[in-house]
């Protein structure tokens, strides 16, 4: 610890003290252009110090637009009609998927009041309504900017000491966050002396460190570092951050095909499901169907402050002409939208995907390996009774539909229908929900999406090959469920705690992908289900419990959220965005 200051900088202490009495100029720009040994609370390079260690309160700008301060946890919102409890930013990624999980992005989010906000210096306010937050936040710059820097963070713990214009030390003090060192500047009067135990170290945006050895090199350090980065202080959760050249990457790095088309506010879907795009990095992109004839056009992006933009030209492609606003890019997926009635989403295809496109290999693909039923939908209704279920796709046109122990049997194949569509042709004698030429929307990794909206019919399948077998996660948690008997300890339905009429059952996993159901220990039904990771990366659950009531509630593809002794949890987002939680116990 410090105790004695030299003798040239008590000189220069006493100089900036009589210098006070005739004038309020900052400390530093005394001493002749020599490095000051101290710094006043009021000055410039104090200011950049608050700045930077001010409350960030951007992570939260998907609830409350602004950057200005941060909501408290815990508190509650309603998400599209669904009520959650706020208790971390984990909570907060849990609104975005919610948000997601509904393409046509008309979202409501409202807070429950009373709120605590913490603003950027630390201060906490209670707002008790909607107008009180929109004052609040009226206060802030236009876009929900702040005054924080966010590019640069000190790394603590730091010393520092503080001297009153009598040259007298009058505090040492060690700092361990942004919040202690923000608080320990605000309680300093404007006219006390500041001084940090250097040397102290800094970390950048890119996680890289550096060191200053004196108040003008902490200050040019900050200076230098404040505008090198997206601080992300706007209200676009979906942004995701890209610049220019991040964004013209992604476009030309695979081919896209089209997923969903709106024109004019008429939804062209039918006309452009599975159209290619592919931008070329020489300013080109080329569209059509796989095999048809392709149409040259021209495409280029520009990034501002509002927003990313792609703009194509096509001379004979003309429903693609438009000045293309990119709302979301990420997971191999981009939204793009013009005024209130234009909508493109595509899906990127690289490598080994493409092999899809061709009808063909998209045969010998299907071959390959078992193909799990993720979803079914009859007339627009959920068919659960074959969820899980898995179909084999063999030589010679035959398929086989399996639970595990029960097998039916009948032919496929892949074709063009009356209408020129690419369709999966289904036919088994002894499961008539699943015939029908099911046509082709979308091919995701490992995943195929069938569907012909006009009637309601809908079919997902998860591809699942033998070296599944071999992912330690998938292994870990089938083991696991397969020790012994489990009780359901919570069931959450959109916070309706439904858990009181699963007493007194039981389950037991055991091979061939069954489940016993029972009561009071007596077996009295049976169901599926199955451990996989989806084309997602995600490790999912499927269970199928048919019509054994009220286990039938339970039939879903659930994503595991934890795995630890004696325990596992599971959830569900639906398709309105609604949550469900499932917890089962041994």
């Amino acid at each position: 610890m410090k105790k004695f200051f030299s003798y040239t900088m008590y000189i220069g202490l006493l100089a900036m003290a009589l210098n006070l009495t005739s004038c309020q100029d900052e400390f530093e720009e005394i001493n002749n252009g020599e490095e000051p040994q101290a710094i006043e609370a009021n000055s410039s390079t104090a200011d950049l110090i608050q700045r930077t260690s001010s409350n960030d309160g951007s992570s939260d700008n998907i609830v409350d637009g602004t950057s200005c301060f941060q909501i408290k946890f815990p508190y509650t919102v309603e998400v599209n009609g669904l009520t959650l409890t706020i208790e971390s930013k984990d909570d907060l990624e849990t609104i975005e998927e919610i948000f997601d999980s509904i393409d046509d992005d008309e979202n409501i989010l409202d807070i429950i009041f009373p709120i605590t906000v913490t603003a950027g210096d630390f201060t906490e306010i209670t707002v008790n309504g909607l107008q009180d937050l929109r004052e609040l936040a009226a206060e802030c710059k236009e876009g929900g900017e702040d005054d924080d820097i966010e590019c640069i963070d000190f790394v603590y713990p730091m010393t520092l000491y503080t001297f009153n214009v009598n040259l007298e030390q009058t505090s040492t003090v060690q700092v361990e966050s942004d919040r202690e060192l923000r608080l320990f500047f605000k309680d300093l009067g404007s006219d006390s002396l500041v001084s940090f135990d250097f040397p102290i170290t800094l970390k950048l945006y890119d996680d890289t460190t550096i060191e200053v050895a004196n108040h003008r090199e902490l200050a040019s350090a900050i200076e230098n570092a404040k505008d090198d980065c997206d601080e992300d202080d706007d209200d676009d959760y979906n942004d995701d951050d890209f610049n220019e050249d991040e964004l013209n990457s992604e476009l030309i790095e695979c081919v896209w095909f089209v997923t969903e088309f709106r024109r004019n506010d008429v939804d062209q879907t039918q006309q452009y499901v599975n159209y290619i795009l592919n931008f070329k990095g020489d300013g080109t992109v080329s569209n059509g169907f796989d095999g048809a004839t392709v149409i040259e056009g021209t495409w280029s992006t520009k990034v501002g402050d509002d927003g990313a933009k792609l703009t194509m030209e096509f001379e004979n492609s003309t429903d693609f002409n438009l000045e293309w606003n990119v709302y979301d890019l990420g997971d191999d997926k981009i939204k793009l939208f013009s005024g209130d009635g234009n909508r493109v989403i595509m899906k990127q295809f690289c490598g080994e995907d493409l092999q899809y496109t061709n009808v063909d290999t998209l045969r010998e693909i299907l071959k390959e390996c078992a193909w799990i039923i993720k979803d079914i939908e009859l007339q627009n209704e959920d068919f659960d009774r074959v969820l899980g279920y898995e179909f084999q796709f063999m030589a010679e046109g035959v398929v086989t539909l399996s639970n595990g122990v029960n097998i039916s049997e009948g032919t496929w194949d892949i074709k063009l229908n009356t209408e020129q569509i690419l369709v999966l042709a289904i036919e088994i004698t002894d499961e008539p929900g699943v015939n029908f030429e099911w046509p082709i929307r979308e091919m995701f990794n490992n995943r195929l999406k069938f569907e012909a909206d006009e009637i309601g019919y809908e079919l997902d399948l998860q591809r699942v090959c033998e070296n599944s077998i071999t992912d330690a996660d998938v292994l870990e948690i089938r083991d696991f469920m397969m020790g012994g008997d489990w009780i359901v300890a919570s069931y959450v339905e959109d916070n309706v705690d439904m858990t009181n009429i699963y007493g007194g059952y039981s389950l037991s996993f055991i091979a061939d992908n069954q489940v016993s159901i029972m009561e009071g220990g007596e077996v009295f039904g049976a169901g599926l289900w199955r451990v996989l990771r989806n084309s997602e990366e995600k490790l999912k659950v499927f269970l199928n419990f048919g019509e054994n009531n009220p286990f039938n509630e339970l039939t879903d593809d659930w994503e595991v959220v934890s795995v630890v002794d004696g325990r596992i949890e599971l959830k569900d987002i639906s398709g309105d965005g609604s949550i469900t939680t499932l917890v089962l116990e041994k």
